[in-house]
């Protein structure tokens, strides 16, 4: 979680969890021919040449296979705008971004709640500038009661 700050915890396991699903060997890793199915399931199919240079593009250690952290590395590369536009690796990025047809509301609620949470969380300063503009409003709103009640008790007294 700390090597990649870019994603909230959230967001990392959101990936992890999809990374075991295209793992269909459980091993860690995801081969040429995980690689291709997955890229099929997504609906952009690459060439055995084309799916080898996505997989050589990543792989830090060489074993023709990609590991979770190579993974995120894909996606932490689309972030940052390193990735060339007809990099295979672009389109996977790019297709592993939420879609609420196959996900569901429940995965774009966690989506987005991760995102509400980090974009929270990177701005305490204005959750503390609200909390305050909070407060006042509810200071004035009991002013403005405690002044009515004031009001009609003298009301009662004047007549």
């Amino acid at each position: 979680y700390t090597e990649f700050k870019e994603f909230s915890r959230r967001q990392i396991k959101d990936m992890e969890r999809m990374f075991r699903l295209y793992d269909s060997g459980r091993d860690g890793y995801i081969d040429l021919m995980e690689l291709k199915l997955m890229m099929e399931k997504l609906g952009a199919p690459q060439t055995h040449l084309g799916l080898k240079n996505m997989i050589k593009e990543v792989d830090e250690d060489f074993d023709g296979k990609l590991s979770f952290r190579e993974s995120i590395y894909i996606l932490n590369c689309t972030a940052a705008g390193e990735l060339e536009e007809d990099s295979g690796l672009l389109t996977l990025a790019k297709l592993s971004e939420i879609d609420v047809s196959i996900e569901g509301v429940k995965g774009a609620k966690n989506f987005f709640e991760a995102k509400v949470q980090a974009l929270s969380s990177a701005s305490k300063f204005e959750a503390e500038i609200k909390a305050e503009q909070d407060e006042r409003k509810r200071e004035e709103e009991e002013r403005k009661h405690r002044r009515a009640a004031f009001r009609e008790l003298k009301s009662a007294f004047t007549q």
